[in-house]
């Protein structure tokens, strides 16, 4: 009988887990560097969405200087990706932690 409800408690968390994965594929979180100068767009699952660049900052002289700003970008997004997806799933995580299965 135990085993039968913990089976039936683990179904019900995997649903859980694919809904909060659904809803981060429709969720965003924006990153900007360079006072604005270049954005980068990414779902709460990493997947970039958009990379947007002030026309100011596109100069052939620098060059580099833009390749910084979107490595930065694209850094931060994907921080902020997954600390999304670390909130998300934290709830759930930590319950899973309750029956011995630590993540």
């Amino acid at each position: 009988m135990k085993l039968n409800n913990m089976m039936k408690q683990a179904q019900k968390m995997q649903a859980q887990m694919m809904q909060i994965q659904q809803k981060l594929a429709e969720e965003t979180v924006e990153a900007s560097v360079g006072g604005g100068m270049v954005k980068a767009v990414f779902t709460g699952q990493g997947e970039l969405v958009s990379i947007s660049i002030d026309p100011e900052v596109i100069r052939p002289e620098d060059a580099e200087m833009l390749e910084d700003l979107v490595t930065a970008a694209v850094c931060e997004g994907l921080l902020k990706s997954k600390e999304l997806a670390n909130e998300r799933m934290g709830a759930l995580t930590g319950a899973l932690g309750a029956f011995g299965l630590g993540m």
